[in-house]
């Protein structure tokens, strides 16, 4: 779509407490636009807009959106979950009201765009690549779905043309975008709730694939990469398409663990040298990475010796590379790890129920909160109980709360010490409980 910037100067984002859409508004308030917004809730991210001038409102109503904005944005939860107020908003408004992606579209047209995109580990190789380009003056932007350690913020606005984003699937999202380089970590299934089946997932990457004019960065083993790449509708592409696989022997030490730490630094080697950086340049930037908000996220210790971390895994691949992860810090003889997970969707923990109940190996307890629906329709058939028992049947110690407060409770009696990891696992709220429980020094 087509939007001149330069003509608008007051916004309302609708959502605006969600990571993505607020690097946009972080955004519009560097270029000096008023900005007001609202979400349902207050979190770490609505106060940090707050403290760089935005008016916020809690709540989702028509009447919180002033009558004299000249654009409104919405995050893409915003029509399937309050399809009367996205209604009344474009019956209301005589002004553009667009998605997210369209606005993330938008702000990178023309620009010499890095697009991330994969089922996981998009964020942590978007950090990656944007820790190489800032420590090699490229002077990148970037937007990613997390906060970068360096700057605590989930937003950088560099002035070269270089634009480095996070580019979610969900929805098919990420077609608003024309990358010049696409990175693919993987594809698995995933957000089924809204695609069909693998092949659907696959269809939506086929035609991102088409839009790439210069790279495509993937494992060109991964049977689903594979697919896309032959599909039918993508064989036309005109990217040159390069196996991140042969840059694994490139990557040096991590402070970062895990496998998957490994695959992602490899990805962003190979977008190094794509844009000329200098291999024992990019290397030595790779081995100053600390990681990002809540990805495997050391919060650090209590006085009892208990180390904390904080983790967004909310899909089976990623519980499993976050385990593998720590127990390569911590093997078995060293520390015994508890996780407190909180399932994310009812589709999603049915969709892959089984895929969830064998992820858990390498946690000694496992403890699990009530579903985080996020305004789904409540799945009488699925429930944490029914995951908690699954996952015991597949070997591992497992409990189920109905509560918070009951999870609470039963960690607070733990009597955890200095042989204990304790993780909260989950892209909800699991990480209250610490906060509750734990006093970290």
């Amino acid at each position: 779509m087509e939007l001149d910037l330069s003509k608008i100067n007051k916004i309302f984002f609708l959502g605006i407490g969600g990571i993505g859409i607020s690097a946009i508004a972080r955004m519009m308030l560097l270029e000096g636009k008023t900005v007001l917004g609202s979400d349902i809730g207050e979190n770490e991210i609505t106060a940090e807009l707050e403290k760089f001038g935005a008016l916020i409102a809690t709540g989702q109503d028509l009447t919180l959106i002033p009558q004299d904005v000249d654009l409104i944005v919405y995050t893409i939860a915003v029509p399937r979950y309050d399809p009367k107020l996205f209604k009344e908003v474009n019956d209301t408004f005589n002004v553009p009201v667009l998605s997210y992606p369209q606005m993330l579209g938008i702000v990178t047209r023309n620009k010499n765009t890095v697009a991330v995109s994969g089922t996981h580990g998009k964020t942590t190789t978007t950090a990656m690549i944007a820790q190489i380009l800032i420590d090699t003056d490229k002077d990148p932007s970037v937007i990613i779905g997390s906060f970068l350690k360096e700057s605590n913020s989930n937003l950088i606005v560099g002035k070269s043309d270089i634009f480095v984003v996070e580019a979610c699937e969900y929805e098919r999202s990420f077609l608003n975008l024309k990358p010049k380089i696409l990175v693919i970590t993987n594809i698995e299934p995933d957000h089924l709730d809204y695609y069909k089946d693998i092949a659907d997932i696959e269809s939506a990457f086929s035609e991102l694939v088409m839009q790439t004019e210069n790279f495509i960065i993937c494992n060109t083993d991964d049977p689903a990469i594979k697919n896309v790449l032959q599909n039918e509708s993508s064989l036309k592409y005109k990217a040159k398409v390069i196996n991140y696989l042969t840059y694994l022997d490139k990557v040096p030490k991590l402070s970062v663990p895990g496998d998957h730490n490994r695959m992602n630094a490899a990805c962003a080697l190979a977008v190094a040298e794509i844009l000329k950086i200098p291999e024992e340049v990019a290397q030595r930037a790779l081995g100053n990475f600390k990681g990002t908000w809540r990805r495997l996220e050391e919060k650090g210790q209590t006085k009892e010796g208990v180390i904390i971390y904080d983790d967004y895994a909310h899909h089976p691949t990623e519980i499993k590379a976050s385990l593998q992860a720590l127990r390569e810090i911590y093997p078995y003889s060293a520390k015994n790890i508890t996780v407190l997970f909180q399932p994310h969707l009812y589709s999603r923990t049915k969709a892959l129920f089984n895929d969830f109940a064998k992820s858990f190996k390498g946690a000694d307890r496992v403890f699990i909160l009530p579903i985080y629906f996020a305004r789904e329709e409540k799945d009488d058939s699925i429930s944490s109980e029914k995951l908690a028992e699954a996952i015991r049947l597949a070997g591992e110690e497992a409990q189920a709360f109905s509560t918070f407060e009951l999870a609470e409770k039963a960690t607070k009696g733990l009597n955890l010490g200095p042989k204990d990891v304790f993780v909260t696992m989950g892209a909800g709220e699991a990480n209250k409980v610490t906060k509750k429980v734990f006093e970290i020094v």
